[in-house]
Order: structure tokens, then sequence, then C-alpha cells
């Protein structure tokens, strides 16, 4: 498996967008296909943010993950995110995410980040508090209960 960036291979957009749809926003209605797949084109940079990494194992792809900017309005003193860590049902429990994870940390400590933050419903911090992540807030974020994690890097 090697982690490698959406500007690398576009052609993994529209799965990606539809892994994040149904997951995200097919019962919330919050964004339309469309909306999400757009999102995702924009995250195919190599050196600015949004940036969306891609695990993949030769050609099949098994995950994603985004390093980008202000995700959450009520806290827009938090500039960097992790966000959108994803992982097809066949490749979980294999160490996809934490590939994924461990990429986007060694990229934002490359670009000279401070801190990163999250989101996360898995109110134990799960993965993240494995990769040294904290939990700042628990909240009630467009209906779930999130917490709100950050990385000093």
């Amino acid at each position: 498996m090697k982690v490698i960036l959406l500007a690398d291979d576009p052609g993994s957009a529209p799965a990606v967008a539809q892994w994040y749809f149904d997951e995200w926003c097919r019962e919330s209605g919050r964004y339309s296909l469309e909306q999400v797949r757009q999102k995702v084109d924009a995250a195919a940079s190599r050196d600015t943010l949004p940036m969306l990494m891609l695990a993949k194992d030769q050609h099949q792809l098994l995950g994603a993950a985004e390093l980008k900017t202000y995700e959450m309005e009520r806290y827009p003193e938090y500039q960097y995110w992790l966000g959108g860590v994803y992982v097809s049902e066949h490749a979980r429990g294999q160490g996809v995410a934490s590939s994924l994870v461990h990429e986007a940390i060694n990229r934002a400590r490359l670009a000279g980040m401070k801190h990163l933050y999250l989101q996360t419903e898995d109110l134990s911090g799960g993965l993240y508090a494995k990769f040294g992540f904290k939990k700042v807030h628990q909240i009630v974020d467009k209906g779930d209960d999130v917490i709100v994690m950050k990385l000093d890097i």
C-alpha cells in the first residue's frame, strides 16, 4: 500500500466523492453528490490546501483523507484540519486509516503547521488518540455528537 495525492491520480475523484457523499451527506442532505464532487476536485493539490491523499494498493483505491483549513465555523481560530478520513469497507482493519493519518501529520509538519485539528464521532478519540490528538471540545455539530481534537505538531 502507498499513500499518494489525488493530484497524482485525479481519476479517483469520483469514487472518493461517492464515499464521502454516502458516508456524510446522503442522509443529512447537507450536500448533493455534485457539490461533494466539486469539493473533492478542489482538493487535487500538491502544495496548497485543501489537499486530498489516497491510500492505494496497486490500482485499487483503499481510502482517503484530507488536509484543509477552517472546517468548523464555530472555531474560526482553528486553522488547519484533518478530515474526510475514510476507508473502503473491504480494506478496514488493515492499517489504511493509520497510514493516511500518518501521512497527513507528516505533510502538516513539513508545511510548518503548529497545530492540527479534527472532529470525530468516536467520542473515545479512537485512532486519533493513538497519534497524540487530545480532546479539546465535545459538542453537537449538525445533529451529531462529536469531539474536536488537537495535535500539537
